[in-house]
């Protein structure tokens, strides 16, 4: 990203939210999901002392990067590498690496004795990103205002000495077939242009936009790509828990969920088996849902599409949750492919060097 491109990289101090500076960025590209971290990678050049006194203030795990088009916040997430470095032609260069503020979840503890009893989902999800932002400062993530379709009650519970990883909390919640995604929105606050950060729930899925953004190949899509991968799939699934012996005498084991079975492929399969652990639970009907919920969910093969498209003044943010209806017509598909999709993932290649905008889609079936 030079000088002369329509974005601006800002980077703040995290705990105050205080502008630092706003710096030139270059080789960017970011990246946003639903349910996960995203990621962003750029480079400051640092030609003279004024700008590396400049690019001095970036410190990581400190420091927080916003990167603005057109008024907008495109992206926004907490700095957590810098990398200095000097080539052999004497040119100076400092590598940025920022992750979504989503990633702040891997980085935290539960440290506390924590329990729900049949606590609507949502309100837990609230409730560990409110004590996660405790320590965010002045970048505390709000609760936002979405309302679930239909209550999910849940009972959870975290000891002090687990040593749980909030995101391994949140993970589980997501995991139930009928479970809670979410994702942190950024973008600022149109009455007084503040930044905000803001938690974004639905359940089982997150979904925006009531049209479908429609996709063409000749067209919008640049290119395609629709692995279908078996290595990620099964038939079968099994989940464990918590270890749980009453008896000093015996070997420890883990509780155990059912074996789910898959019994609607419509093709002939082999034996294929997922398994998965959940140190923290110990009620066999919870392990249960877990697998049939991981099960559903990779059942047969894993198809994972992404399209590369030209990106618009659209803020990449806002597609995520939205379904694509996506049309190509080519080699394989000489009749023509047209599927809807939604978006699950978006990443971006700002305009450089002759290069145009593009994102390139991670999509999921709608």
């Amino acid at each position: 990203m030079s000088l002369d491109t329509p974005y601006r990289a800002v980077f703040c101090d995290l705990v105050t939210d205080q502008t630092l500076d706003i710096l030139p960025l270059r080789d960017v590209s970011f990246e946003d999901y639903i349910g996960r971290a995203g990621s962003l990678s750029g480079t400051v050049p640092v030609p003279d002392r004024a700008m590396a006194e400049r690019a001095r203030k970036i410190k990581p795990g400190r420091t927080t990067v916003y990167l603005e088009r057109g008024g907008f916040l495109w992206w926004g997430g907490i700095v957590w590498t810098t990398n200095l470095q000097g080539s052999d032609r004497g040119v100076v260069t400092l590598g940025v690496q920022a992750s979504t503020f989503d990633s702040y979840a891997a980085r935290r503890r539960i440290r506390t004795e924590v329990k729900y009893h049949q606590v609507e989902q949502f309100g837990i999800v609230r409730d560990l990103w409110a004590r996660l932002g405790a320590g965010l400062g002045a970048s505390a993530v709000e609760p936002g205002d979405d309302v679930p379709a239909q209550e999910v009650p849940r009972s959870a519970s975290y000891q002090l000495g687990d040593e749980t990883a909030y995101q391994e909390a949140l993970d589980q919640l997501a995991a139930y077939e009928d479970g809670v995604e979410y994702q942190i929105l950024v973008y600022r606050d149109p009455s007084d242009g503040r930044r905000v950060r803001r938690l974004r729930l639905g359940s089982p899925k997150i979904r925006a936009g009531a049209t479908d953004v429609v996709l063409d190949r000749p067209g919008t899509i640049l290119s395609y790509s629709l692995p279908d991968d078996a290595t990620r799939g099964g038939t079968t699934s099994l989940a464990r828990g918590a270890t749980a012996n009453n008896n000093a005498a015996a070997p420890s084991r883990p509780t155990l969920s059912d074996e789910i079975t898959a019994t609607d492929l419509p093709d002939r399969w082999p034996r294929l088996d997922l398994s998965a652990d959940y140190n923290d639970i110990s009620d066999k009907a919870t392990l249960d849902a877990l697998a049939r919920a991981a099960l559903k969910e990779a059942q047969g093969s894993v198809l994972i599409p992404e399209l590369s498209i030209r990106l618009s003044d659209v803020v990449p943010s806002t597609l995520l949750g939205r379904t694509a209806r996506v049309r190509i017509t080519d080699e394989w598909h000489p009749t023509g492919l047209d599927a809807r999709y939604r978006i699950v993932g978006v990443k971006v290649r700002p305009a450089e060097r002759g290069r145009p905008d593009t994102a390139e889609l991670a999509l999921e079936e709608a």
